[in-house]
């Protein structure tokens, strides 16, 4: 579900993401992100860090990241997304999207030349105890510019993906993840300034969480210091990738 579309240009921008909700069940299209598809361009996905999903006693309760924008795609062709998201038991996906298509999208209207739309599926995601919805915000240089609620279920895994839809999307440049993190309190937003590792908090401690962790084109090393309860990874890099 997209929600109040911002359109961006290609100045560096650093995009900060939360998002809250609760159920069981691993989402497939973060399997799916990292690897690609061979199909039709329904869809294809390339690059991408996942993990998940968590253990069977856990969720991830609060995610937070904050995606570097870089450059649009050369050609400025298909239908580009780069997104976090976390799979949830009730089989959705929770994402906070930027969104390149010159032509605009449904829910992205905004899109243009040069630019990214970004909506809010998710980028700041935190459960919420009191709606057992995922609450969701997404931030541009530390301004508000989306808020979804979702009744989803309890996230079981989150990762990154880089989405081609439409048509071949060609070059998509090399790009950045900072500030994750996930636990189980409420955190602050990250700004074009922020430093902070990127963190995953569970509602339970998951030592072994980091057993999941995989990736395609992609790095970044996963830390807990209180032995699974908060996840935190430095840096996601991205690398570039070409759809013909």
């Amino acid at each position: 579900m997209y929600s109040l579309p911002t359109k961006v240009s290609t100045q560096p921008q650093q995009l900060a993401i939360v998002t809250m909700h609760a159920s069981t069940k691993l989402l497939a299209s973060l399997a799916a992100a990292a690897q690609v598809a061979v199909a039709d361009y329904g869809y294809q996905f390339s690059n991408a860090l996942s993990t998940g999903p968590v253990a069977e006693n856990s969720f991830i309760r609060e995610a937070n990241t904050t995606l570097v924008l870089p450059d649009v795609n050369s050609p400025q062709t298909g239908n580009l997304a780069l997104w976090p998201g976390m799979g949830t038991s009730g089989g959705d996906l929770i994402q906070g999207l930027a969104i390149s298509n010159t032509e605009g999208t449904s829910g992205c209207s905004a899109a243009g030349k040069g630019v990214w739309c970004i909506v809010a599926s998710t980028l700041e995601n935190k459960y919420n105890d009191d709606t057992s919805k995922y609450d969701q915000t997404v931030s541009l240089n530390g301004q508000v510019v989306s808020r979804l609620s979702t009744s989803s279920g309890k996230a079981q895994g989150w990762g990154t993906a880089i989405e081609c839809q439409q048509s071949a999307c060609g070059k998509v440049p090399s790009h950045q993840y900072v500030d994750t993190k996930a636990s189980p309190t409420v955190l602050s937003m990250c700004n074009s300034s922020g430093t902070n590792p990127a963190q995953f908090i569970m509602d339970v401690a998951d030592p072994s969480y980091i057993d999941t962790l995989g990736t395609t084109g992609a790095s970044g090393d996963m830390v807990t210091n209180d032995n699974g309860k908060t996840w935190t990874i430095d840096t996601i890099n991205i690398e570039s990738y070409t759809y013909e």
